[in-house]
Order: C-alpha cells, then sequence, then structure tokens
C-alpha cells in the first residue's frame, strides 16, 4: 500500500486497526512512534545495485490503555512528516514489536489495516544458477489413462 492510499482510507474510517498475520489485532491502544524514510541501497547476488525507498511506520504497545490513535491525528502525523523530511508517495512498511521487531507490509480489507508478512527472495536468479520450478502436474496424452485418475497417479 502506497502512502497516497492510506492517506485516502483514513479520511474514510472511524478507528485504526491493524491485523496482524495470525489474525490477532495490535492493541487498540498503540502509538504510531515513527513516520519516516527509509532508503537502502544494496548490491544482489548477481551484481545489480539497487535502490529501495519505503515510507516507514513504527507501532508500539506502550500498554498506555486508554490511548486510541484517531485517523485524523494519524493523517496530521503523515503530513507533518511529508512536509519536514520530504516524504514522497512510497510503499509502506510497517515495524511492530512482537517477540522480535516484525517488518510487514500494509493492506487494508474495507473495515481493518492488515499485516502481511513480508518474504524474502533472490533478485538475481538468473545469476545464482537456481533453476526454475519446474511443473507439479503431469500432463496427459489423449488416451484412455488420459480419462481416468487413479491414486498416485499424478493427475490431479
Amino acid at each position: 500500500m502506497k502512502l497516497s492510499e492510506i492517506k485516502k482510507i483514513l479520511n474514510t474510517v472511524e478507528t485504526v486497526n491493524f491485523e496482524l498475520p495470525n489474525g490477532t489485532f495490535v492493541p487498540e491502544y498503540f502509538h504510531v512512534t515513527e513516520v519516516g524514510l527509509i532508503s537502502k541501497n544494496f548490491i544482489d547476488c548477481g551484481g545489480v545495485v539497487r535502490n529501495e525507498t519505503k515510507v516507514n511506520f513504527q507501532l508500539w504497545d506502550a500498554n498506555d490503555y486508554e490511548h486510541r490513535l484517531k485517523p485524523q491525528k494519524l493523517i496530521h502525523i503523515i503530513a507533518l512528516s511529508e512536509k519536514v523530511l520530504g516524504i514522497e508517495d512510497h510503499e509502506i512498511e510497517v515495524e511492530y514489536q512482537d517477540t522480535t521487531i516484525g517488518k510487514y507490509d500494509l493492506d487494508f480489507n474495507g473495515k481493518n489495516f492488515i499485516l502481511l508478512n513480508k518474504q524474502t527472495a533472490c533478485l538475481a536468479q538468473d545469476q545464482c544458477g537456481i533453476p526454475a520450478e519446474e511443473s507439479k502436474f503431469k500432463i496427459l496424452g489423449n488416451t484412455d489413462e488420459a480419462n481416468s485418475c487413479t491414486p498416485g497417479g499424478s493427475c490431479c
């Protein structure tokens, strides 16, 4: 989700809730302790120089049980970060402390913001010798065997 998308959504919702990948929620008394700009410059394993820029939201559970972040307050924090830090419309990455600091992508399901697990991947598979994934399905020809499925027959 890009910064422009969350701003549009925040103008339409009454509450700000974040759902974790396991279906539980960040406690409703969370704080947004940072809105920042993260720039990552790196070389992938194929020797290609890459640059990545993200907007970072850090959520914090302060055990401040009466605290509730209202959508307009988060819009204000975002606007201030855009003005002071020159933040542009980049993808959002959310940090949240669980057993360690987790980094998540962000989505919205019509009611709640959803924290999505991030995945690693090789960015230079053609340079690393990683084979293309082979088909897991056996394609059968025009035979009687093609019209029947038997256990262990690899047809379904």
